[in-house]
């Protein structure tokens, strides 16, 4: 299912990865796990936050994709699932 992560780091947690260099490396670590078909990167409710659209294969993912970021930055996570325009065709298609 195609998902939404929004995931808002905590200020100072996000601070002290890029101070010690381990921010940059914890997001291509998790690009690379996710394989994100877009990801984008702002900052959001005064955080750093950053959206990632990917597929999640199994609910059982969900553990190891998220620890990394509640570890390492004190993240606050949200997953939702979201359509493209094809999906959104789709589903009006099937409205009787």
């Amino acid at each position: 299912m195609r998902m939404m992560l929004k995931a808002s780091m905590d200020t100072e947690k996000g601070n002290e990865a890029i101070r010690n260099g381990t921010l940059g490396k914890l997001m291509e670590e998790s690009m690379e796990q996710i394989k994100p078909e877009a990801a984008y990167f702002t900052a959001d409710g005064g955080k750093r936050t950053a959206f990632l659209f990917f597929d999640l294969k199994d609910p059982s993912d969900i553990p190891s994709i998220s620890e990394p970021f509640f570890l390492n930055l004190g993240a606050e996570l949200t997953y939702t699932p979201v359509m493209n325009a094809e999906d959104v065709q789709t589903g009006l298609g099937k409205i009787r």
